[in-house]
């Protein structure tokens, strides 16, 4: 019995030999026919090409790996130091950021100064729903003590009295100098509608120039030192005489080195965290958001960036 050969594709598309073979066959003839050096020069030539390529190498591809088990939806990492992007995904995607929005808040108010002035709290500032600290409309409280609630307790109160005591009186005030400020860091991508972080449709923004703004707000002394604090006493008025505010960013508890920055949550964003951490003499900021798990997202990331920091 005889055995039929298999249809060649190619001979019955009408060509008379397999062409993918044929380039094969020429590619490998000019190989041999090199001469020893130009081989080598040709090897060399492929080597330093293949390590100048970005992704090239086979380290990145197990870095890739690596930042595939981060769930966030968009994240970044960059070198506190120099700026340099280390690790990132749909980090220029806009998305809501929501109490993140209180870094910019905070550092409007810390560049203004008189931290010890005081504000008097408005009803639209007291009727802002949740997370609220209980300001009393008509009551007076320091810029300090309001900037400690506002970035360790997160309260919405605190960001919204502060935002329009800065405004001139007014929350549109607040919105002209925020976006002025983003602007002038270049963070072209970030619009700021809110000073708590509350409106998740018009208050938007993009990993990557989150990380840019706590670069730039770490720089500050007096922001640095109150994200940095995991817990702070302040008194308070009667019959409450004093408050405890915990600092939401677990990390300053829990991963040695860090040293801020703020957590945020609402339903439509998802978790957002941005962090400073510092291992040995190296600093690294990293943000993640609309994460399902903020903690274990950036603990990913954070080892996938530090690796590539060397």
């Amino acid at each position: 019995m005889s055995l039929s050969r298999r249809a060649d594709p190619y001979r019955a598309a009408g060509y008379e030999k397999n062409p993918h073979r044929e380039l094969r066959r020429a590619l490998r003839r000019r190989w041999h026919n090199r001469s020893m050096p130009r081989r080598c020069l040709a090897l060399v030539a492929f080597v330093l090409l293949a390590l100048a390529v970005p992704g090239a190498a086979v380290p990145a591809a197990g870095a890739s790996a690596a930042t595939s088990r981060v769930a966030a939806l968009s994240f970044v990492a960059i070198d506190a130091a120099t700026g340099r992007v280390l690790a990132a995904r749909g980090a220029s995607a806009r998305r809501p950021i929501a109490s993140l929005t209180k870094v910019m808040t905070a550092l409007t108010v810390i560049e203004r100064g008189n931290l010890q002035g005081r504000v008097v709290a408005t009803p639209a500032a007291t009727n802002v729903e949740p997370y609220r600290e209980g300001l009393v409309a008509g009551r007076a409280y320091t810029r300090e003590t309001l900037l400690w609630s506002a970035l360790l307790a997160s309260g919405n109160d605190s960001a919204t009295a502060l935002a329009i005591d800065v405004g001139g009186g007014s929350l549109a005030g607040f919105y002209a100098l925020a976006n002025a400020k983003a602007k002038a860091l270049g963070m072209t991508s970030t619009t700021y509608a809110s000073a708590s972080g509350l409106d998740d449709m018009r208050n938007l923004s993009t990993a990557l120039d989150q990380a840019v703004l706590a670069r730039v707000a770490l720089q500050n002394p007096t922001f640095a030192k109150v994200v940095s604090t995991r817990t702070h006493w302040t008194k308070w008025a009667a019959p409450t005489r004093a408050k405890l505010w915990v600092n939401h960013n677990k990390m300053l508890g829990t991963t040695p080195g860090t040293y801020g920055v703020k957590t945020g949550w609402t339903t439509k964003a998802g978790g957002c965290l941005v962090v400073a951490v510092r291992r040995g003499d190296r600093s690294m900021i990293a943000v993640v958001l609309a994460s399902p798990s903020i903690w274990s997202d950036m603990a990913a990331l954070l080892d996938v960036a530090f690796n590539r920091l060397g």
